[in-house]
C-alpha cells in the first residue's frame, strides 16, 4: 500500500523543472491536496500537443481557458477555437466566490482577478477580425486525374494572366475552358475530360453550401499576426468565434487544414525553444475529424507532427479521446482527462481503452478514478524538459482568473472598435481578376458576333421588310422582355443544378 510520504517523493521528483514553467494544480491523494508538490507543466515542451478530454460540464473548457492565461502571462501568444462561444470572458476580469477561494486555499496558490488581452477573429458573421486565407489544397479529395485538370487551369491562369484570387475564379476558368476555350486549351495544353470537369465543380459546389466563401479570398489573413505580443509583455489571446459553424464540419475541417498549412509554410524552422511561439487550443476537435475526408486527414495527420519543428504546439479539446485518431493521439505529450461518465457497456469499454493510454500508476486505479473526478479535476500526466511522461496526478486544477462567463454585445464591440486587424482584414478586395477577365472577353465576342450577324443581314438583298413579331422583338422593349425571361430560365436551371447565379455570386466573396 503506497504512503504519503511515497507519493510526495514522486510527485514532487516527477513534475520538478529547471526551466520556465506554468502551473497546473496540486495534486490529490486520498483526498488531501498536498500544496508541497505542485503539477507544473514546462513551457519548452508546450510545442509537443496536447489533449484536454472528459464529459460535458466536467470543466474541460475552464482548464483551457485557466492554460491559456498563464500563457499569455508568460508572454506566449495563444489562439482559442470558440465552438461553443463561452470563451470570450476571458477579456473580462473574474469575480472571487465562496468555491474559488475554498479551491485556492486548498491549493496554496494566490488568485488574484485579471482581464486579458483578446483579438476576437470570425471567419463569418460573427463580430471580430475576419480570417481569409488563400490556399487550394487536397480538401476537394480528387483523384489523380482530377488533380491534374486543377493542375491545368492553373497553369492556363499562369500563362495568360488570370489571377486566380477566390473560388469564382477557379470555377470561371474552369467552365470558360470545357466550353467556349475548349479548343484553345486542346492545341495548347490537351483536352479536358467534361466527367473530370463535372466532378471537380460538383466538390466546389458541395463546400461552398457549408460557406467556404467566408474565409477564402482576399485579403489573405497573414498568420503572423497570430504571434502578437502587448504592451505589458503578454501574448495576446486570440479568440475566433465559430458558434455558427458547429453544424459545418467540413468547413471546419477545410478551415483547420488551411490554417496549420500556412502556419507551416510561414514559420521558420526553430527547432525546441524554451517556450512556444504560439498555442493552438481547439474545443469540440472531434469535429475536425467528423466527416473528414480520408485526404484532409492524412494531410492533418502530417502537419501536426511537423509543425511542432516551428515552435507550434496544438491542444484538442474533446469529450473522448477516441475522438481523436490514433497517428494523431500518439503525438499529444499533454493528456488532462476530466471525468468521464459511465452508463452503458460501451462507456465502460471506452473508459478501460482511455485509461490504457495512460502511464501506470501504483496511487490510484485509472479506470474507477476516471469516473469519480469531481468537477475542476483531471488526471494529469505531461511531458518532462527530457522528453518523459510524468507520473500520472489525480489533480485539483487552479481556476482561471477571467471571467468564467461571456461578454456582453457592448464589451463585444468595444474589443471590435479598438482592433487594429478589424480595420486591416474587414475590408473586401475584389481586385479585376479571371472571373471578370473572362466575363468582359466573353461579352465582348458575343457584342462582335451580334454586330457582325446585323452587318449581314442589312447587305444582304433578300433581306424581307419586318413582321410586326419581328419589329416587338427588336424593340427597346422587347429586348427587355425576351432578356428577362431568359435571365429567369437560366436561374431556375441553375438552382436545379444547386449553382448560384453570377448576380448573387457578386454579392460575396468566394474563395480560393
Amino acid at each position: 500500500m503506497a504512503t504519503k510520504e511515497e507519493f510526495i517523493k514522486v510527485m514532487t521528483e516527477g513534475y520538478s523543472t529547471k526551466g520556465d514553467f506554468i502551473t497546473l494544480g496540486g495534486p490529490v491523494f486520498e483526498g488531501s491536496v498536498f500544496q508541497e508538490a505542485q503539477i507544473k507543466a514546462p513551457l519548452r515542451t508546450f510545442n509537443r500537443h496536447g489533449l484536454i478530454a472528459g464529459a460535458t460540464g466536467s470543466g474541460k473548457t475552464k482548464t483551457l481557458q485557466g492554460i491559456a492565461e498563464k500563457l499569455s502571462d508568460k508572454g506566449v501568444p495563444v489562439l482559442l477555437m470558440d465552438i461553443k462561444g463561452d470563451l470570450s470572458g476571458i477579456a473580462r476580469a473574474g469575480v472571487e466566490n465562496d468555491k474559488l477561494k475554498e479551491r485556492q486555499t486548498k491549493l496554496g496558490i494566490p488568485w488574484t482577478p485579471a482581464a486579458y488581452p483578446v483579438e476576437l477573429m470570425s471567419l463569418s458573421e460573427e463580430k471580430g477580425a475576419r480570417m481569409r486565407a488563400v490556399l487550394f489544397s487536397k480538401i476537394l479529395d480528387l483523384n489523380d486525374t482530377q488533380g491534374g485538370v486543377v493542375a491545368l487551369v492553373f497553369k492556363y491562369a499562369d500563362d495568360n494572366g488570370l489571377l486566380l484570387l477566390d473560388l469564382k475564379d477557379f470555377r470561371k476558368v474552369l467552365q470558360y475552358l470545357i466550353n467556349e476555350g475548349k479548343e484553345e486549351i486542346k492545341k495548347e495544353y490537351g483536352a479536358i475530360s467534361t466527367a473530370s470537369a463535372s466532378t471537380i465543380l460538383r466538390k466546389i459546389v458541395e463546400i461552398e453550401q457549408q460557406g467556404a466563401e467566408a474565409f477564402f479570398g482576399e485579403t489573405s489573413f497573414d498568420v503572423n499576426d497570430l504571434t502578437r505580443i502587448d504592451d505589458q509583455g503578454r501574448g495576446i489571446i486570440n479568440v475566433i468565434r465559430l458558434t455558427d459553424i458547429q453544424d459545418k464540419p467540413k468547413l471546419f475541417s477545410t478551415f483547420m487544414l488551411c490554417l496549420l498549412a500556412e502556419i507551416y509554410a510561414s514559420f521558420p524552422e526553430e527547432g525546441d525553444l524554451e517556450q512556444p511561439k504560439l498555442v493552438i487550443f481547439i474545443d469540440e476537435a472531434h469535429l475536425v475529424f467528423k466527416e473528414a475526408s480520408d485526404a484532409l486527414q492524412s494531410q492533418l495527420e502530417s502537419i501536426i507532427k511537423l509543425i511542432r519543428s516551428k515552435g507550434v504546439g496544438v491542444f484538442f479539446c474533446t469529450q473522448l479521446a477516441t475522438d481523436i485518431p490514433p497517428n494523431v493521439l500518439s503525438q499529444l505529450g499533454m493528456k488532462i482527462q476530466h471525468a468521464y461518465r459511465a452508463f452503458t457497456a460501451n462507456d465502460r469499454k471506452s473508459i478501460k481503452t482511455i485509461a490504457d493510454n495512460y502511464p501506470l500508476t501504483d496511487f490510484y486505479t485509472t479506470e474507477d478514478l476516471m469516473t469519480q473526478l469531481g468537477i475542476g479535476e483531471a488526471l494529469v500526466t505531461v511531458l518532462s524538459e527530457k522528453g518523459t511522461p510524468t507520473p500520472l496526478a489525480h489533480t485539483m486544477l487552479c481556476a482561471p482568473r477571467s471571467a468564467m462567463d461571456i461578454l456582453t454585445a457592448e464589451e463585444i464591440d468595444a474589443l471590435v472598435n479598438k482592433s487594429p486587424l478589424v480595420k486591416k482584414y474587414n475590408q473586401l478586395v475584389d481586385r479585376e481578376s479571371a472571373y471578370e477577365i473572362l466575363g468582359n472577353k466573353l461579352t465582348a465576342e458575343s457584342k462582335e458576333e451580334e454586330t457582325s450577324e446585323e452587318k449581314e443581314e442589312e447587305n444582304s438583298p433578300k433581306k424581307k421588310e419586318k413582321s410586326v413579331a419581328g419589329s416587338l422583338i427588336d424593340s427597346t422593349v422587347g429586348r427587355q422582355v425576351a432578356r428577362t425571361v431568359a435571365r429567369e430560365v437560366t436561374r431556375g436551371l441553375l438552382g436545379i443544378l444547386g449553382v448560384k447565379s453570377s448576380s448573387s455570386r457578386k454579392k460575396s466573396k468566394s474563395w480560393f
